[in-house]
């Protein structure tokens, strides 16, 4: 098989093959503010700090106007910082013969874990009133934490997808 075609992040055999994924998932923290949203929240805050800012500007009390201002500036601010975390992903891929982790950080670094399926476990820290709050892939001596940026029921339906295609690995089928 010309390696060119294959994705790079599926396991391959030792026969070089690449081994077909029983599960496949990338995980993204949710967002629900988009660019065009961005845009017109900060010309509506524009435009109420301009308002505010006119009485003041008439009354002789400019520095409210430098104080608003950096109010405006913060939100901003925040907001870029809040859009280059929704960069960061995690991606998992699981084969036969492997489970692939990986987190790409707001910055592009990558981290990889990969486990063997048949040692791999799904560790589940469950709060009664909250729900699952902790999602770890567990291989030996090595815990990863998994679907952080998920909330508890989705992280829940995520653990129940996972650990069904971590079980047909193990069975082999």
């Amino acid at each position: 098989m010309d390696s060119g075609k294959a994705s790079p992040h599926l396991p391959r055999s030792s026969a070089g093959a690449v081994a077909p994924p029983l599960f496949a998932a990338v995980i993204r923290p949710h967002r629900s503010l988009d660019a065009r949203g961005f845009r017109i929240l900060m010309v509506l805050s524009c435009l109420a700090t301009t308002a505010a800012t006119a009485p003041f500007l008439v009354l002789g009390f400019w520095p409210v106007a430098g104080f608003l201002a950096l109010a405006l500036l913060g939100l901003y601010v925040a907001f870029r910082i809040n859009f280059r975390a929704a960069r960061s992903f995690e991606e998992v891929v699981l084969s036969p013969i492997e489970l692939l982790f990986r987190q790409t950080s707001h910055c592009g670094e990558r981290r990889e874990w990969r486990f063997n399926p048949l040692w791999t476990r799904i560790d589940r820290q469950q709060d009664e009133e909250f729900g699952l709050q902790r999602l770890c892939l567990v291989s030996g001596r090595e815990e990863v934490v998994v679907a952080g940026a998920l909330s508890p029921a989705e992280r829940e339906s995520f653990a129940e997808a996972l650990g069904r295609a971590l079980a047909q690995a193990k069975r082999g089928s």
